[in-house]
């Protein structure tokens, strides 16, 4: 269970709150160095936070994921609810000690065009809930301070309300894209027809020109010809006769 994880000698708190916060953004869909970077140094600083997720139009969001998960464990341990009331107002106070450093850090005013706030993570609900227990204006001190509490249940809505941001800004481009495509492939279609219907015309003027010429042939170069074959001198096979091209180029219809 969750007692006996946390006790095991191996875990780290901070470390066990990051891999947690690193299952909440796997359950949200978002794509590492992508939709989010993990220990990121904030340019001109040397803080790094958790997670920094990116937004669209430029925007991020910090996440710190560092919340006092170890000031939780004597609450569970506590022998009676007297003892357990005074651990939740001990650990009550541990997190708005830590929510107040965190909203000083300003994170906003080094993400240039970013929301005014930071997202304290708590790894489970348990935490969330016994903080409130222990101090019920934990939420208001986090509006405060430019800080929100949240869940992995609230994470994750978060996180999908932003995907969802992501998506909305990925249709918006591909719809501008499309819309250069669509541009392009007309005023390529339209030089494609002006070369048929240039094609067209020769073909037209090469018809006319054809029939003319046999036209001709027939009215003064075969009938002499044939008065070769009428004197015996002509070859063994009769002159053909050549027809004329009445097929003509088939024009676009104008559109309606």
């Amino acid at each position: 269970d969750l007692t006996s994880a946390l006790r095991g000698k191996a875990t780290r708190w901070g470390s066990w709150g990051e891999m947690q916060l690193r299952r909440v953004v796997e359950l949200a869909g978002m794509l590492d160095h992508v939709d989010f970077a993990e220990q990121q140094v904030l340019p001109g600083t040397h803080d790094r936070p958790d997670l920094v997720v990116y937004l669209p139009g430029n925007q991020r969001i910090v996440v710190d994921s560092k919340a006092v998960t170890e000031a939780y464990m004597p609450v569970v341990e506590a022998a009676d609810e007297t003892q357990r009331a005074v651990r939740l107002t001990e650990y009550a106070a541990k997190v708005k000690k830590r929510l107040t450093e965190l909203g000083s850090k300003s994170y906003w005013d080094q993400l240039e065009g970013s929301p005014e706030f930071v997202v304290m993570f708590l790894p489970g609900e348990g935490f969330f809930s016994a903080a409130l227990e222990g101090d019920p204006s934990l939420i208001e001190k986090g509006v405060e301070h430019k800080v929100i509490l949240a869940t992995p249940t609230t994470l994750i809505a978060l996180l999908r309300a932003v995907a969802y941001g992501w998506r909305q800004e990925q249709l918006a481009q591909n719809a501008q894209l499309i819309s250069e495509l669509a541009r392009e492939l007309h005023e390529r279609i339209k030089v494609w027809t002006s070369h048929m219907r240039d094609l067209g015309t020769h073909m037209e003027r090469a018809a006319g020109s054809y029939n003319k010429a046999v036209g001709s042939l027939e009215a003064r170069v075969l009938p002499q010809a044939r008065r070769f074959e009428e004197l015996g001198a002509g070859s063994k096979d009769p002159l053909p006769d050549l027809p004329q091209v009445e097929t003509q180029p088939r024009e676009l219809l104008p559109p309606e």
